[in-house]
C-alpha cells in the first residue's frame, strides 16, 4: 500500500505544471456541453456540501454533485444561500444520489418511497434536476425475469415520484465481469440489458448513467453510445482502469483516475458524448485506495487534473 501511495503520488508530482495550470480551456475545442463534477464521496473525500462547494471553486470543476438529505430541511431563503455560493464559485449542480433502498425488502423500500416526494421537492427547490443510482449485476435468488419485473415495479414508482417534481431518473448498469459472477443468476450489465430494464419501467424522462468502466469492461464501443441521444443519459462516470490485467479479469473495487493508463479509451468514450451533445454532469469515480489516503485538498486537485486531462484528450470536431 505504502509503495502504491508513493508511485500514484509520483506520478501527480510528474505532471507538467503548465497543463495543470491551464484548465479551463481543457476540451473547449471539442465545442463539449457537458460540466467537469466533484463528486466528493466517488473520491473518498468526506465532506459536507458547503465544504464541497469550496472544494470544488478552488479546483476549477463546473459543477458539484448535491447531496439529497441536506436540502430536505431547508429553507427557501437558505436555499438561496446555498445557490448564492454555488454561483459565486462558478458551478452549476450535478446529481444527486437516490435515497430509496430498491435493492431489499418491501418495508424498506415502502419507507424510502415514501420520504421520496418531500425529497424530490426540496431538490427541485434548489435547482437540481438529475438523480442517479445503481443496478446491482444479479441476485441471490430471483432469476432475470423476476428480478427484472421487481426493478421495474420498484423503480417505475421512483421514477413517477422524482418525475413530479421535474427531475430524471438515471440508472447504472454494473459490466465488470468479476461482480457478476459473485451471484448465481446474473442481471442487468450492460447498455443493452439497460434499454431492457428502461423499457420494463415505461417511464419518460428515466435514463441511463454512463460510466466509462462499465461500459469498457462490457465490451462496448463507441456505437453504442452513438445509438442515445442526450436526453437518454442522466449523468456520466469516467475512470480508467490497471494495467496488466484482462478485461473480464479486472475488479470493480479496483480502478484509476481518468486517463492514468490509457487502457481504457477515454477519446473515443468523451469524442462519442460530444457527438450525441451530452450536457449533464461528468464525475470521477475511481474506487483508488491511494487517492482515498490523500487528504481533501490534495485528492480534488489530482481528480480535477486527471479529468481536465481526459477531456484535453477529445478529438476536435
Amino acid at each position: 500500500m505504502n509503495h502504491t501511495r508513493r508511485t500514484f503520488l509520483g506520478a501527480l508530482t510528474a505532471l507538467p505544471l503548465a497543463a495543470s495550470l491551464n484548465l479551463a480551456g481543457a476540451g473547449a475545442a471539442s465545442n463539449r456541453k457537458f460540466r467537469l463534477s466533484l463528486s466528493v464521496g466517488s473520491i473518498g473525500v468526506n465532506a459536507d456540501q458547503r465544504e464541497a462547494l469550496r472544494l470544488a471553486g478552488k479546483h476549477q470543476f463546473e459543477a458539484v454533485d448535491a447531496n439529497a438529505n441536506f436540502f430536505t430541511p431547508l429553507t427557501p431563503d437558505q436555499v438561496r444561500e446555498i445557490n448564492a455560493e454555488r454561483t459565486q464559485a462558478g458551478l452549476t449542480w450535478g446529481a444527486a444520489g437516490l435515497t430509496v433502498d430498491f435493492r431489499g425488502e418491501e418495508a424498506a423500500f415502502q419507507q424510502g418511497l415514501q420520504s421520496l416526494p418531500k425529497i424530490a421537492a426540496a431538490l427541485k427547490q434548489a435547482g437540481i434536476t438529475r438523480i442517479t443510482t445503481w443496478i446491482s449485476p444479479g441476485h441471490s435468488q430471483l432469476t432475470y425475469e423476476q428480478n427484472l419485473e421487481r426493478h421495474a415495479q420498484r423503480l417505475r414508482a421512483v421514477s413517477k415520484a422524482v418525475n413530479e417534481q421535474g427531475l430524471r431518473l438515471g440508472l447504472e448498469y454494473v459490466g465488470t465481469k468479476k461482480s457478476r459472477e459473485k451471484s448465481p443468476h446474473p442481471f442487468v450489465h450492460d447498455l443493452k440489458g439497460m434499454r431492457e430494464l428502461l423499457g420494463a419501467i415505461g417511464v419518460p424522462g428515466t435514463g441511463v448513467v454512463l460510466d466509462t468502466w462499465h461500459w469498457w469492461t462490457s465490451g462496448e464501443t463507441a456505437a453504442d453510445i452513438l445509438s442515445l441521444k442526450n436526453s437518454d443519459v442522466v449523468s456520466v462516470d469516467l475512470n480508467d482502469a490497471p494495467k496488466g490485467l484482462a478485461r473480464d479479469e479486472q475488479l470493480d473495487g479496483r480502478r484509476e483516475l481518468p486517463a492514468a493508463t490509457g487502457v481504457i479509451p477515454v477519446a473515443e468514450f468523451l469524442g462519442a458524448l460530444v457527438k450525441i451533445g451530452y450536457d449533464g454532469p461528468v464525475r470521477a469515480e475511481p474506487f483508488n485506495q491511494p487517492l482515498n489516503a490523500l487528504d481533501n485538498e490534495a485528492a480534488c486537485a489530482a481528480v480535477s487534473a486527471a479529468m481536465h486531462k481526459a477531456f484535453a484528450l477529445i478529438p476536435n470536431p
